[in-house]
């Protein structure tokens, strides 16, 4: 394989296998915030709050793979 089709390769699963696990985790936090909500609705405030900062933190990972794919982007061209 030529040396550009590799990194191009590489990107894609950078970008790919970096958005599956932010992707669920965020599935995951979203349902137990509904579960937690719904069992106890009072501390729904305070629930969702660390929802929020549970979810920048892993769409942060997820911007993450997308910085790495610019950097192999970067060494190809």
């Amino acid at each position: 394989m030529e040396t550009k089709a590799i990194a191009l390769l590489a990107m894609g699963l950078a970008i790919g296998l970096g958005a599956i696990g932010p992707g669920l985790g965020m599935g995951h936090a979203v349902a137990s915030a509904i579960e937690a909500t719904a069992r106890q609705p009072e501390a729904e405030g305070k629930v969702r709050t660390l929802m929020f900062i549970g979810l920048a933190f892993l769409e942060a990972l997820a911007l993450y793979a997308l910085v790495i794919a610019f950097i192999i982007m970067a060494q190809i061209g």
